[in-house]
């Protein structure tokens, strides 16, 4: 197979994978090495709109409707957050802080379904790493998506419901 071949496939396995797909898999299915697929991930990234996540990679489809949200709530409450929003609908795309010295810190996330945010709970919860809003005193973004603009309205009243909106003054 040669590379041309190869990075289809490598489109193709993402595309018709309903859950992340990890270099592992890949490089087993194209019979390569995973430094080989990491470099043809970076090379088909910018064209087929691909995203690396904690389990693996991910074709980014465009959503009808996307809003950034800005709260805040303790760590106990962060499974409670994720689930409103997927109860209601949404999909969190990312979330990110604004650092007064090293400006916008990111991480995607692409938590659309209850499993998905048992995982990143539980990872939480083993101490593999820290919420990113613990730099910001709990302060965070996340960017929503949804399938239409009242299903992100209705993920906003339920989160605002519980106290987790933060109002952005206008300026």
């Amino acid at each position: 197979m040669n590379v041309s071949e190869r990075r289809n496939k490598i489109v193709d396995i993402i595309e018709n994978s309903a859950d992340p797909v990890s270099g592992s898999l890949l490089a087993k299915e194209c019979g390569v090495s995973r430094q080989v697929i990491v470099s043809d991930i970076a090379a088909l990234k910018e064209k087929h709109n691909i995203i690396a996540t904690s389990r693996g990679y991910i074709i980014s489809k465009p959503p009808a409707a996307v809003r950034v949200l800005k709260l805040i709530h303790s760590d106990e409450e962060i499974e409670e957050e994720l689930s409103t929003v997927v109860k209601n609908g949404g999909r969190i795309r990312d979330v990110f802080v604004w650092h007064k010295i090293y400006g916008k810190i990111e991480a995607p996330l692409e938590i659309k379904s209850m499993m998905d945010v048992a995982e990143y709970t539980e990872s939480l919860k083993n101490g593999r790493s820290r919420p990113l809003k613990k730099v910001t005193y709990e302060y965070h973004y996340h960017t929503i998506e949804a399938d239409s603009e009242e299903t992100l309205d209705n993920v906003e009243r339920a989160l605002a419901e519980k106290g987790f909106v933060v109002k952005e003054e206008k300026r």
